[in-house]
């Protein structure tokens, strides 16, 4: 990587992608190994995290299941003080920064400073979890508009969300960090007017050895997420595209038949 491209005082965020480190791009991993300090959040993967070069410094910001090591202000404030001391700065985040990634808050703290601030994208967890599962999240005729949403709230705040834009028929909805809202984007979406019979599609942990990719309908997806662990990263996929291979779910005595699989190890 060039000297211009990188140099010393200056901030890359940099998006990790959803794990897998053969999911980096080029550019990303050129800038993790020329990194002099990188911050980093909990839930890029350990294979991206091995990348970084034995002489930087790694300093681990991260939020796990409402449990803060760092507030936004310490991130903004670390972030500033290693450029400010003339060190090349990678703040590495899971999947694409500019996605629920609070990059607009660190880009202002480092133009405040006046720090030289780039981004590099990455792969989002949305189309990991597609990936995984052999979906779209686009069809044809039937799915026309896709929707990114986080179903993480400030501590004793509600999901204040537009469900009846949300339930809207054509479009995929993916929920971000969707585990423990699973019951209330269920609910929400139908009592909006989202037919019960709607295909879900459930991925834990996308694109690591340790994936699990369960399909459903919109009525089960409660009881679909109810043994995933608070730990362990969930995104859920509403909608027409992500129906299995394709085909529908058949039906059961009580019509809420579910069909999941657990993807094999690599």
């Amino acid at each position: 990587m060039s000297p211009d491209d990188f140099p010393a005082g200056s901030v890359w965020l940099v998006g990790a992608g959803p794990g897998d480190p053969e999911l980096l791009t080029r550019k990303a991993a050129r800038l993790i190994a020329a990194a002099e300090v990188v911050i980093h959040d909990a839930l890029v993967g350990a294979g991206v995290l091995a990348l970084i070069p034995d002489g930087a410094e790694r300093i681990d910001v991260g939020k796990r299941a409402g449990r803060h090591s760092k507030d936004q202000p310490t991130i903004d404030a670390l972030i500033v003080a290693a450029a400010r001391a003339g060190r090349r700065v990678v703040r590495l985040k899971g999947g694409d920064p500019a996605i629920f990634g609070r990059t607009a808050e660190e880009v202002a703290a480092c133009r405040a400073a006046r720090v030289p601030v780039r981004i590099c994208p990455g792969i989002t967890a949305a189309s990991a979890a597609a990936a995984s599962a052999g979906a779209s999240m686009t069809l044809r005729d039937a799915a026309r508009q896709l929707t990114f949403v986080t179903a993480h709230a400030r501590t004793g705040a509600t999901l204040a969300l537009d469900w009846r834009a949300l339930a809207a028929p054509g479009t995929t909805l993916a929920v971000y960090m969707g585990r423990s809202a699973a019951a209330t984007v269920m609910r929400n979406l139908i009592d909006a007017g989202r037919a019960p019979e709607t295909p879900v599609l459930v991925v834990v942990n996308a694109s690591l050895p340790h994936e699990r990719v369960v399909h459903g309908r919109l009525s089960a997806l409660a009881f679909l997420t109810e043994t995933i662990g608070e730990r362990d990263p969930t995104l859920l996929l509403v909608g027409e595209a992500v129906a299995p291979y394709g085909g529908d779910l058949g039906d059961d005595a009580g019509g809420e038949a579910t069909v999941s699989r657990q993807v094999a190890t690599r």
